[in-house]
């Protein structure tokens, strides 16, 4: 007769393998997510020059406003004369919109130097949250969020009406969202983003080469390699006016070539970044969005840089 009495066998714990990978897989992707953004966060020892040079443009306009009233006064006609007064209360109105502008962009500038430690950016997203209404402190604002918490960042730049601003600004709003989409692996609402942008209408160089990093890579992962390719080469990552954008540059290059079956050129890009650091080749390893060549390229270049773990063998 069976023992009634007997303690019931304890249940056999699910196997925590699968679950335990899963969730190192995401600590893995999280972990890389943030060391690529960090390396792309300003220098604030770096010096600092601004988009424009006032200095140049203000004679410029000084030339500008010098001949019109040459030309007034050639004329000698009360027409003349008022049309070039009009233009003249424009271009200074313009001048000190440009001024202030350029001000802002300053002080905005050194905020985010400053918040280089946790709490640095803490009082500096304290100060922005308290400027409603500012598209450039929302910008800002949304690049500090996004050093630790992009989807957050990118709630933050969605809020904005970008109909209510002016075109270059509100393509600075879209190239943030796209790089925050391929971050996040979401190459669609990258690829919107990306195609709305006017690559031409940045008069920063910098900016200019963000924005085509940005679309390129874009382009790239969904299937318009070539011209990813060709907008690409139209800027050098080892330039120091690019320092900060290095990675980003490099690894658009990788995704480009690679879809385009260049491995040499693939392979080049990867070296690179793991010139910068091996583990950056991470990103390319495990995900079923990556080219297979581009994965097995990175994986050799890691486990060639010693930076890889490896298994251990056991003989029986």
């Amino acid at each position: 007769m069976a023992d009634t009495n007997s303690t019931p066998a304890p249940s056999t714990p699910p196997p925590a393998s699968a679950t335990g990978k899963t969730k190192k897989k995401k600590q893995t992707q999280a972990s890389l997510q943030k060391e690529l953004r960090d390396l792309g966060r300003p220098d604030p020892n770096a010096p600092q020059r601004p988009a424009l040079d006032l200095k140049k443009v203000g004679v410029r306009v000084g030339l500008l406003v010098a001949v019109l009233w040459v030309v007034a006064i050639a004329i000698h006609h009360k027409i003349a004369f008022i049309v070039a007064g009009i233009l003249t209360a424009v271009i200074a109105g313009s001048g000190v919109w440009l001024w202030r502008y350029m001000k802002k962009s300053e002080a905005l500038g050194a905020l985010l130097r400053g918040a280089d430690t946790e709490e640095g950016r803490k009082a500096a997203l304290l100060q922005l949250q308290g400027m409603k209404g500012d598209s450039q402190a929302l910008l800002a604002r949304a690049q500090l969020e996004m050093q630790e918490d992009p989807k957050k960042a990118l709630a933050t730049l969605e809020s904005a009406d970008l109909a209510k601003m002016m075109g270059p600004m509100a393509d600075q709003f879209r190239a943030m969202r796209a790089m925050i989409h391929l971050t996040l692996g979401e190459t669609a609402a990258a690829r919107a983003l990306a195609d709305e942008l006017d690559l031409g209408k940045q008069q920063d160089a910098k900016t200019r080469a963000m924005f085509a990093t940005v679309a390129s890579e874009s382009w790239a992962r969904t299937g318009q390699a070539k011209k990813a390719i060709e907008t690409l080469e139209l800027f050098n990552p080892e330039d120091p006016e690019f320092a900060e954008m290095k990675t980003q540059m490099w690894r658009a290059r990788a995704f480009a070539y690679a879809a385009t079956s260049d491995m040499k050129g693939a392979g080049r890009a990867l070296r690179k970044l793991a010139e910068v650091n091996p583990h950056l080749l991470g990103m390319f390893i495990g995900s079923k969005k990556i080219h297979p060549l581009l994965e097995r390229e990175a994986k050799q270049i890691l486990m060639r840089s010693g930076s890889a773990p490896r298994r251990v063998v056991r003989q029986r």
